[in-house]
């Protein structure tokens, strides 16, 4: 990819958590999706974003448990939601079961993994994701509750805003228990934080 080239990464499902080995995390715990084969460590990601060349913009659209830092930054917050709803989580005693069944695979990760500087990368990384590190991503009737916000709000693409009004206005429309995160890590990039959300 090259200058102002936008890759956009959408995931909805389950998310996750591992041990902080590195201890590059406030709570302790690494957040992660759940793939096929294996959970994706959000210090994975964060290797990958070094990986772009300047300018490139990265968008993460990220609608699972824990995705408040999914991409990579680390904060603390102890807001504790109420379940009410089917929630896209991996249940902790899968969740224990799985790392320590597979201990070795994860640990090799989670130790080796290059630790990215986000001044280090290059490119332009925003994330909107369906909730904070502490709270749980809700399933609705047909998407999930924030996947559902963001295509309402999208609505085939009349939103006329820019990405931060298009998070407000995701976030205005879910209850408390559910609330989505907006940051961005690399280079700074005015343009694209003005742009109208997935212009290319």
């Amino acid at each position: 990819m090259t200058t102002n080239d936008l890759f956009v990464l959408s995931y909805s499902g389950h998310g996750g958590q591992l041990p902080d080995i590195n201890r590059d995390e406030d709570d302790g715990m690494d957040e992660t999706w759940c793939l096929y084969d294996g959970e994706l460590v959000d210090d994975e990601l964060s290797q990958l974003w070094s990986t772009f060349q300047k300018d490139v913009r990265i968008l993460v659209i990220s609608d699972s448990c824990h995705s408040g830092t999914i991409t990579k930054m680390a904060r603390n917050n102890i807001y504790k939601p109420e379940i009410e709803f089917t929630a896209k989580f991996m249940p902790s005693e899968i969740e224990s079961t799985t790392y320590f069944n597979n201990k070795e695979f994860y640990d090799e990760i989670l130790e080796n993994v290059k630790n990215v500087d986000s001044q280090n990368i290059q490119a332009s990384v925003k994330l909107i994701s369906g909730c904070q590190d502490n709270q749980l991503s809700y399933d609705g009737s047909f998407n999930g509750r924030f996947t559902g916000a963001l295509k309402r709000i999208w609505n085939g693409g009349k939103f006329s805003g820019n990405y931060f009004s298009f998070y407000k206005q995701i976030m205005n429309s879910l209850p408390p228990d559910q609330t989505p995160n907006y940051y961005n890590i690399g280079q700074p990039n005015n343009s694209f934080d003005n742009q109208k959300p997935f212009t290319i």
